[in-house]
């Protein structure tokens, strides 16, 4: 146990900065092997080579811009800290959990990004690629820090795992989730694809097929989406159809980064509506209006359902 204890405290003390330059020209590789395996093997799928810039692109400048504002997270972090109600150890079993727990805090943050269109702000620019490919998982935002989810991470300081190790867990989901977007995987073994997270589940969450909305939230492990019914299994016979339900057919990155937060100033300012009105089109789901002229992802699915019933 001593030896553990010792092994996790010098992953720790490992500079996240360090593990950041490791790993991420790591992903650019690999999101170029994929290129050349897609080119070799045919497979069959959406090749974009100026969408491809554009994400590593949006990816690369996105750890620098977020950890410039990381402080506003770690701060919260730090200040918890002194608030502990226990103090866990550093040992391999501990980090374990933490992994665990955090990646329960990751399915809570990412089904509310989805419900919530503050956060849905955040979020969007993820899910504006019509395409399905690893460069598609560093197409991320710039403003995390600023949403206010990342202080679902204060829990667990509280209840007593250090900073760091949640800090170390946070990131280890994220480069896990990276590898998850791509075609070229289809199915893993049966029993890998009911615990984790899989190329085949994270496909059903990038579908704008009205089945597929709402689900399949997962970081690491899909047993979040199981227990907590939003898990739906990839159909065969209809394949996700990946972008938004209202396209976004631009290569421009600060209408992928910040179109929708300027939605949201459009509709909360407009003239003759009520407060209420004002506070759903920030607070309430993607796709509300006030004069029902547009459809949550919950209208969408309920017309999708109806019209099987009907047929």
């Amino acid at each position: 146990m001593k030896v553990l204890k010792m092994s996790v405290d010098k992953l720790l003390d490992y500079k996240l900065n360090d593990l950041v330059f490791v790993l991420l020209p790591l992903f650019v590789l690999l999101a170029v092997i994929e290129i050349l395996a897609i080119y070799i093997f045919k497979f069959k799928t959406k090749n974009d080579t100026k969408e491809w810039f554009l994400n590593i692109f949006l990816g690369l400048s996105s750890f620098p811009i977020n950890a410039s504002f990381g402080f506003i997270t770690i701060a919260a972090l730090f200040w918890a800290k002194s608030y502990q109600i226990y103090t866990l150890p550093f040992t391999l079993p501990v980090l374990v959990i933490c992994f665990i727990l955090d990646d329960f805090r990751f399915y809570l943050h990412h089904r509310i990004v989805h419900r919530w269109r503050w956060g849905w702000g955040l979020h969007r620019a993820h899910h504006t690629s019509e395409r399905f490919a690893l460069d598609v998982g560093a197409r991320q935002p710039w403003t995390k820090h600023f949403t206010g989810t990342m202080m679902l991470k204060v829990p667990l300081v509280l209840i007593g795992f250090d900073p760091i190790m949640v800090l170390f867990c946070g990131f280890m989901n994220a480069y896990y989730q990276f590898l998850l977007h791509t075609q070229t995987i289809k199915k893993l073994p049966a029993w890998y694809e009911y615990i984790f997270n899989t190329p085949s589940h994270h496909r059903v969450h990038h579908g704008k097929n009205p089945k597929y909305l709402d689900a399949n939230y997962a970081g690491t492990l899909i047993i979040w989406d199981r227990l907590l019914g939003t898990f739906v299994p990839e159909d065969e016979k209809d394949l996700p159809d990946y972008g938004l339900v209202d396209p976004l057919d631009t290569y421009n990155p600060a209408r992928i980064l910040f179109g929708e937060y300027w939605n949201i100033v459009k509709d909360v300012s407009q003239k003759g509506i009520s407060l209420k009105a004002r506070f759903m089109y920030l607070f309430g789901p993607p796709g509300w209006s006030h004069d029902g002229s547009r459809k949550t992802s919950t209208d969408i699915k309920a017309d999708y359902y109806r019209a099987l019933k009907n047929n």
